[in-house]
């Protein structure tokens, strides 16, 4: 918890994910909490409240760190894919894109957003298990790679594509390596909805040999999210390197190899995720190798960063309001966001780091429940969390934010979303407006027969 003179702000100025707090966070003179230059309360009374605040700084430290650790470790080439479900904006895109990273997307709306944020279609790979015929349509057109996860994908790809300009393809197996994280974000088991099984791979590359409209370039596999163990991408290695045998055994042209992401942060005090620089080592030295144990060059080795790259690069700002004394049971806060900008509390039980914005020294702590302002029992984005005496008006920043938190937020009881700001060296600048009442009736249709007739 931000909070203590003891709390190290920048304890790992190389490897964001191992930060609660933006690299750049600083006290001023007057004990105001800083970040990228520009004091937290200042920006929430200029933009508003709630309000997601990006760190440049951070952000730009882990691309360099990811781009870095592979030059150093990865005696191939290799591509870093920024995972853009984690937060997908026009700004963003265009921020990681000039650090030399690709980008995975999952729907038209992420490829769309990646390719006029900058993104060059030949550094995007396509994913998703049930793609739609115009999804499809709108990659192959922009030249993006596609990541077969299923037959649906074939069976769409097959109108779609011509002899003449061969769909470039990567395949997406399911390893059957389980690794500790919430069991909806474990995606490498065999009991999943991603991918091919590893018994019927074999057929499928081999049916695709039969196809002249299908060039398959690269294997893809995840085992997970916020994983902060390094053994199961060890494990992970070994089956995509025999994997990546069979195929170019078969006549596959494999030259692109992708371990996925799943590199874990520091949400809590307790976290204590491996930094990027090892995650890269383990997982470069791994594919090393597997591929020298079994005559292989060595492919391009990609991976898919996404919250590693993000989250602890952003925070939110919330302003406090109402406070309810249960006597004897707890103390709530409700403050004016909640579920709607951040709903991986209610969903995965999911644990936060905070403090007062104006009060990050103040060691006069009482235990406070952090309740959002949602019609829904479950909406608590703190619980028992220690903070010094509050007021109505105060301000309060929760770190960790940058990733699935505006990607996954809603209009849920028709509460707009709130307005993102980035900040470097004292300047800040918008890149997401804020959504106002009004624009939540935008795509609404009122029948004339609906309207009464006086």
């Amino acid at each position: 918890m931000v909070g203590s003179k003891s709390f190290e702000l920048n304890r790992d100025i190389d490897s964001p994910n191992r930060n609660i707090a933006p690299v750049s966070t600083e006290i001023n003179e007057c004990e105001k909490l800083v970040v990228g230059g520009c004091q937290l309360s200042e920006l929430a009374k200029k933009y508003g409240t709630p309000l997601y605040v990006f760190d440049e700084f951070s952000l730009r430290t882990a691309c360099k760190t990811y781009i870095y650790s592979l030059k150093k470790h990865y005696p191939g080439d290799s591509l870093p894919l920024y995972a853009s479900k984690a937060n997908s904006s026009l700004s963003l895109c265009a921020l990681i894109a000039s650090e030399g990273f690709g980008l995975d997307a999952v729907s038209e709306g992420e490829l769309l957003t990646a390719l006029r944020g900058g993104m060059k279609g030949e550094n995007i790979v396509f994913h998703g298990n049930n793609k739609s015929f115009n999804e499809l349509k709108f990659a192959y057109k922009n030249n993006v790679t596609i990541v077969l996860d299923n037959h649906h994908d074939i069976e769409l790809l097959k109108k779609i594509a011509s002899d003449e300009k061969p769909a470039k393809l990567m395949l997406r197996l399911t390893p059957g390596i389980e690794c500790h994280t919430h069991e909806y974000i474990r995606t490498g088991h065999l009991d999943s909805k991603f991918g091919f099984d590893p018994d019927e791979v074999e057929t499928v590359l081999k049916e695709l040999m039969r196809y002249n409209w299908a060039n398959l370039t690269g294997l893809h596999a995840h085992i997970g999210s916020q994983i902060f163990e390094v053994q199961p991408h060890v494990d992970l290695a070994g089956v995509m390197a025999d994997i990546l045998k069979l195929a170019q055994k078969i006549g596959h042209p494999i030259v692109d190899l992708n371990i996925g992401g799943g590199l874990g942060i520091k949400y809590v005090k307790e976290d204590n995720p491996p930094s990027i620089e090892k995650w890269i080592e383990v997982i470069s030295n791994s594919v090393v190798k597997a591929c020298r144990e079994r005559n292989l060059d060595l492919p391009r080795l990609m991976c898919e960063p996404g919250r590693s790259l993000v989250a602890n690069s952003g925070l939110t700002i919330y302003k406090i309001g109402a406070k309810k004394v249960v006597p004897g049971i707890r103390t709530y806060l409700s403050v004016d966001g909640g579920m709607s900008d951040n709903p991986r509390p209610i969903t995965y039980q999911s644990l936060y780091s905070a403090c007062l914005v104006d009060k990050p020294l103040n060691l006069k702590s009482e235990k406070v429940t952090i309740a959002g302002k949602h019609c829904e029992s479950g909406d608590v984005l703190l619980k028992d969390f220690f903070l010094p005496p509050c007021e109505s008006g105060d301000f309060l920043a929760v770190f960790g934010t940058g990733a699935y938190n505006y990607s996954m937020s809603s209009n849920y009881n028709r509460i707009p979303r709130p307005a993102t700001v980035i900040v470097s060296k004292g300047g800040v600048d918008l890149i997401q407006k804020r959504e106002l009442p009004e624009d939540l009736l935008q795509l609404d249709v009122l029948p004339d027969r609906f309207i009464p007739k006086n």
